[in-house]
């Protein structure tokens, strides 16, 4: 099937999905999962989301190893997770899922530094068999005899909680579930796909090439602000599967403040400000090109100048705004140093972002959404020179490089159909993919279909 026949099937699918749905009147509650669920101590549920996504033939004066196709392509990918969960005595859980994920991104998930497609792992060869995602033990120690009631998620089944607490979590878990997380800017399953929307994409969180580590945090709640803390352990090489476990030698500390400042009365305001420090046996971009331009390599390789004990460095801000009329808006802003190579997230090493999104009451379609943002990346000095002269990162290689920063523009409407099932379109637009202006632009539009049960 060509990419024009793929993508000429979306309009009849939305179609027939909107056919289906069916309006709930203003009495109803409305039930966002295929299945009801009840009080219990003990939680199950899952999520079901497909991904396809596309682009045509675009302009492109050279094409690399690790190059976003200059032709046309498509590429579905599915991702099915099972949460569960039991509250083991008051205050304490423990979470258990298991993830299964098939298909693939565009080009293998290669050429861009924000990728268009969250769902996707950036290693191909790692092939479509179930994997335990996280499992963890979260403790919540009461400082406070105050409770208040919160909806619960597979990070924590309680609905009810002390407004002042400290939460304790120790086990395998994703960084990006409790650090830089945005209301209206990290969700997948419902919002935008881009890498480096969903995520800051300077944050190079600590995680093997699916995402996900082990580790400690420790989180401090009060109804005004909270501060999170964690150890983490950091992979191998850079986009690895396997962890490494000496803590004297690789290791990942993350921080975060976050404040909810009452600026618009009953209106939410959230800021996070982040910082992280990782430690492993990274490259030295400075070096790889230095050794190139001497003639000791024959070409720059990142892999051949790492150095164990290296640290890398970087800092994030984040910012989520509610507005009259259902409308929000959200930003960030990132940068790490540079010097070192992109070790476990995305080939960037400065970023800002900035979206909105709108309910749709206006239209009668309370709780549909759509949503638009724009992205901005770049990389040091140090990271493109190593690029122009031919070197490869994980993601980003295309033989030659007239370095531009990477631009890319995203928006979504999310269709609630019945219950959990929800059908999105999107369109991305990217111009200089892989921060090359010799290359794009290139529009990727795309269609997600997502299930919560």
């Amino acid at each position: 099937m060509t990419i024009k026949n793929a993508m000429a099937i979306v309009p009849l699918f939305f179609s027939l999905l909107a056919a289906m749905a069916a309006q709930e009147t203003t009495n109803d509650k409305p039930q966002l999962t295929i299945f009801p669920h009840g009080e219990s101590r003990f939680s199950i549920s899952g999520q079901l989301n497909f991904i396809l996504q596309g682009h045509g033939r675009f302009p492109a004066l050279n094409s690399g190893p690790n190059s976003l196709k200059d032709t046309s392509e498509h590429a579905l990918s599915r991702v099915l997770t099972l949460y569960t969960g039991v509250e083991v005595r008051r205050g304490t859980e423990l979470l258990f899922d298991v993830e299964d994920l098939s298909g693939h991104g565009i080009s293998d998930t290669l050429g861009l530094a924000g990728f268009t497609n969250v769902d996707v792992v950036r290693n191909p060869d790692l092939g479509p068999k179930p994997y335990i995602a996280r499992i963890m033990l979260h403790h919540t120690i009461a400082l406070s005899g105050e409770q208040a009631e919160q909806e619960p998620t597979p990070f924590s089944i309680s609905k009810m909680v002390p407004t002042k607490r400290l939460e304790i979590r120790i086990g395998k878990l994703s960084a990006a579930d409790f650090f830089d997380t945005n209301s209206i800017g990290s969700d997948s399953h419902l919002q935008f796909t881009n890498w480096t929307i969903v995520n800051n994409g300077a944050y190079d969180y600590a995680a093997d090439t699916r995402g996900y580590t082990y580790g400690a945090i420790v989180e401090y709640q009060q109804p005004r602000f909270a501060v999170r803390v964690a150890e983490m352990l950091m992979p191998k090489v850079a986009n690895g599967v396997n962890l490494d476990w000496n803590l004297l030698r690789a290791h990942s500390e993350n921080t975060e403040l976050e404040l909810r400042p009452a600026w618009l009365g009953a209106k939410a305001t959230t800021i996070r400000a982040l910082a992280y420090w990782n430690t492993a046996n990274m490259g030295d971009y400075r070096e790889a090109v230095t050794a190139f331009l001497r003639e000791i390599d024959p070409r720059p390789d990142i892999t051949a100048h790492r150095h164990q004990g290296s640290l890398k460095y970087g800092f994030g801000l984040n910012f989520e705004q509610e507005l009259p009329h259902h409308l929000r808006a959200f930003a960030r802003a990132g940068w790490n140093e540079g010097r070192h190579e992109s070790f476990a997230y995305t080939e960037v090493n400065n970023t800002v972002s900035f979206g909105i999104d709108l309910g749709g009451e206006r239209w009668q379609r309370k709780l549909d959404k759509v949503g638009s943002a724009f992205v901005t990346n770049g990389i040091s000095s140090d990271h493109a020179e190593y690029l122009r002269l031919g070197g490869r990162g994980f993601l980003l290689g295309d033989g030659n490089l007239r370095y531009g920063r990477e631009n890319i523009w995203e928006t979504y409407y999310t269709l609630r159909m019945w219950r959990g099932i929800f059908a999105s379109a999107q369109l991305q637009f990217i111009s200089n993919p892989g921060y090359n202006q010799d290359r794009g632009p290139v529009w990727v539009p795309g269609a997600r279909l997502h299930v919560d049960f």
